[in-house]
């Protein structure tokens, strides 16, 4: 089943919205608003790696559901940005089985290596670093994620390791 894209201009391109009717498709037709999270990756991929209120404004209007409940999703779970990011978002697990295994020293290394704090983008546009709870690969901690890469049992060679790759 396609959801049909709405007659009043959107900002979301016909291949977002075909990546969204993926979603949505996912679901029964009443439920299409389950397809919120899938939609709203979808639309941060598309524009950047962040989220405008318009484009959330565009996914609630896309999925028929009330705006509020678009930003409640977006402002609770940390994967959405609401502002823009580096090329490359860093997001360091800080929760107790990655600091248990050294994730203060981690943080500590990318804050110094990097010379930016949690939430700020490095001047050149390459880095952004964000603390974030667990992702679920405590057995390999301390770990990150870069895109969609798992880095894990890190140690500050690594890391540095890690970084020149991306550069």
């Amino acid at each position: 089943m396609t959801q049909q894209q709405p007659l009043m201009a959107t900002p979301l391109s016909a291949d977002v919205c075909a990546a969204i009717d993926r979603w949505i498709a996912k679901y029964p037709p009443e439920h299409k608003d389950s397809a919120v999270m899938g939609a709203l990756r979808v639309v941060q991929e598309a524009n950047g790696g962040w989220l405008t209120t318009e484009l959330m404004d565009a996914v609630a209007d896309y999925l028929e559901m009330p705006a509020i409940s678009v930003y409640e999703v977006a402002t609770f779970y940390s994967m959405y940005e609401l502002k823009p990011v580096g090329r490359h978002k860093i997001c360091v697990c800080t929760n107790v089985s990655c600091m248990l295994c050294g994730s203060d020293e981690i943080v500590t290394h990318l804050q110094q290596r990097l010379g930016i704090g949690f939430g700020q983008t490095t001047a050149d546009g390459r880095f952004t670093l964000k603390e974030v709870e667990c992702l679920a690969a405590c057995g390999n901690a301390p770990m990150m994620q870069i895109g969609h890469t798992y880095y894990e049992n890190l140690t500050p060679e690594k890391v540095d390791a890690i970084l020149a790759d991306l550069s």
